[in-house]
């Protein structure tokens, strides 16, 4: 019986594994400035939205660190052996994000507080609406032609950023000039939901249909991709 191989070679695979390394660093230096600075504009203008944002961040930078974990194993054997662990700790950050926002936003509509205006905060928020797509799409394009499930899940993590970031500066732009402290929260619940279904997704494994460098016997029209999925199944999402 005549094999075919699937998937990128050995070479494309240490080269896609380098991208990664890099597009990790990048998402964690750029989250650990954005807490720093949404942590400290929210506690000066009294914005649970801002402090949320910051913490959003700060749970960003775990799962890129788990993803940067993973790939710190030169093997590509010991690097798939992790993958399990790695979206583990993923899907725990996304449920943490959505407990958050939700109890976040619970508390900003029932008008415990009234944040002041942040212009500083819009700034952030704006910055990150510009950088986060191209960090999303570079870690999830690189994820899927790897085959690894708990790239593209951080790329969902990172893409999640972006909504938060539109929210956000959607909240701060219309508190500062009309004053409707209720449109963050209930876009904020909106996000909750998103999380929740990403943090689903990446505790089974979903969202990678790269095919694996397994080999198939010819002519087998159903390969299996590397996280076990065939095409057209749940997990090609």
């Amino acid at each position: 019986m005549t094999a075919i191989s699937l998937g990128p070679s050995l070479a494309r695979r240490d080269a896609l594994a380098r991208r990664i390394r890099l597009l990790v660093t990048a998402t964690i230096t750029y989250n650990v400035i954005e807490a720093v600075v949404a942590i400290t504009a929210g506690t000066l203008a009294s914005s649970t939205a801002l402090i949320g944002f910051g913490l959003d961040s700060v749970i960003e930078v775990s799962s890129a660190a788990a993803v940067a974990w993973q790939f710190s194993a030169r093997e590509h054997a010991v690097r798939e052996a992790r993958e399990r662990t790695t979206l583990r700790i993923i899907a725990v950050s996304f449920f943490a994000l959505a407990a958050y926002v939700t109890v976040d936003a619970a508390r900003a509509l029932a008008g415990t507080s009234e944040a002041e205006r942040s212009i500083p905060g819009i700034v952030l928020a704006a910055l990150s609406l510009a950088v986060m797509p191209f960090l999303s799409a570079a870690q999830r394009r690189a994820g899927r032609e790897l085959g690894s499930a708990s790239v593209v899940a951080d790329s969902k993590q990172t893409l999640l950023c972006t909504y938060l970031s539109a929210v956000l500066l959607i909240g701060l732009v219309l508190n500062a000039t009309l004053s409707w402290s209720w449109a963050d929260p209930i876009a904020a619940l909106v996000i909750a939901a998103i999380a929740i279904k990403e943090g689903r997704d990446a505790w089974h494994g979903k969202g990678c249909c790269a095919p694996s460098t397994a080999t198939a016997p010819a002519g087998n029209r159903e390969a299996i991709d590397a996280c076990g999925c065939r095409p057209g199944s749940d997990c090609c999402r």
